[in-house]
C-alpha cells in the first residue's frame, strides 16, 4: 500500500514538474509580461515581454519589435532574463533526473542507491528551478505595481498592468517546486523502508524439516 502511494506520488511529481517546466518556457518567450492601454488610442494594446515589445491593433494585426539593448534594458529585466533562462535549463535537467530515479524505469534497477540519489538530484533540482522562476516574475510585478501607484507621474501619463505571463509564471513556478517537493520526499521515503526477506533464504536446518528430512549427529550411538 505505501509502496504503491509513493510510486504514485513520484507520478503526480513528474506529470507537475512537466507542466511547470512547459509553462516557465512559455513565460520566458511570450511578449505578455506587461500590457498598456493608451487612452488616446484605446484601438491599440502595446504588450512588452523580455525580448520585445508588441503593439496589437484593432484589425488583429500584431507588430512586435525587440529591445534594442541589453544594457538599455531596466536591471529587473535584465537579471529576468538570466534568471528565466537558468530556470529553463534547471527543469529540463530535474525532469531528467527525476525520470531515470522513478520506480517504474528501468534504469539503475540494480542499484537502488543510485536511483535515490537520482530522484533526490532531480527534485532539489526542480524546486531551484521553481525558485529561479517565481524571482524574476515576482520582481516584475512588484516594479510594475510601485510603477502604477507612483503619484510622482501625472494622471495623464498610461501606466503599465499586469501581462498574462506574470500569472503563468507564478504557476510554472508553484508547479516546478510543488513537483520537485513531492519527488524528493517520496526519494526519501524508499531509501528508510526496509525490504523484506525473500522467502527462498532459509537456513538448511529449516529447509530439511520441511523436506521431512531429521539431520543425523557424525557422532551418534548405534542403539542395539
Amino acid at each position: 500500500m505505501a509502496g504503491g502511494w509513493w510510486a504514485k506520488a513520484q507520478v503526480g511529481g513528474m506529470l507537475l514538474a512537466l507542466l511547470g517546466w512547459v509553462s516557465s518556457c512559455v513565460t520566458t518567450f511570450v511578449p505578455l509580461w506587461k500590457n498598456l492601454n493608451l487612452d488616446l488610442n484605446e484601438l491599440e494594446v502595446w504588450n512588452m515581454g523580455l525580448w520585445q515589445v508588441c503593439i496589437t491593433q484593432e484589425e488583429g494585426v500584431v507588430e512586435c519589435q525587440a529591445h534594442g539593448s541589453f544594457l538599455a534594458l531596466p536591471p529587473e529585466l535584465r537579471i529576468s532574463r538570466l534568471l528565466m533562462c537558468l530556470s529553463n535549463g534547471l527543469g529540463l535537467l530535474g525532469c531528467l533526473l527525476a525520470a531515470l530515479g522513478l520506480e517504474g524505469w528501468r534504469t539503475c534497477e540494480d542499484k537502488p542507491g543510485r536511483k535515490r540519489r537520482l530522484l533526490l538530484a532531480g527534485g532539489v533540482t526542480l524546486g531551484v528551478a521553481g525558485i529561479t522562476t517565481l524571482v524574476p516574475v515576482s520582481w516584475v510585478a512588484y516594479n510594475t505595481v510601485l510603477d502604477f501607484w507612483d503619484e510622482t507621474v501625472p494622471d495623464i501619463v498610461p501606466r503599465w498592468e499586469f501581462g498574462e505571463a506574470t500569472f503563468l509564471g507564478w504557476f510554472a513556478g508553484a508547479f516546478l517546486a510543488a513537483g520537485g517537493l513531492l519527488l524528493a520526499c517520496s526519494a526519501r521515503s524508499t531509501r528508510t523502508a526496509t525490504p523484506l526477506a525473500p522467502a527462498c533464504h532459509q537456513a538448511p536446518a529449516a529447509r530439511g524439516l520441511a523436506g521431512g528430512q531429521h539431520p543425523h549427529p557424525k557422532n551418534a550411538d548405534l542403539v542395539i
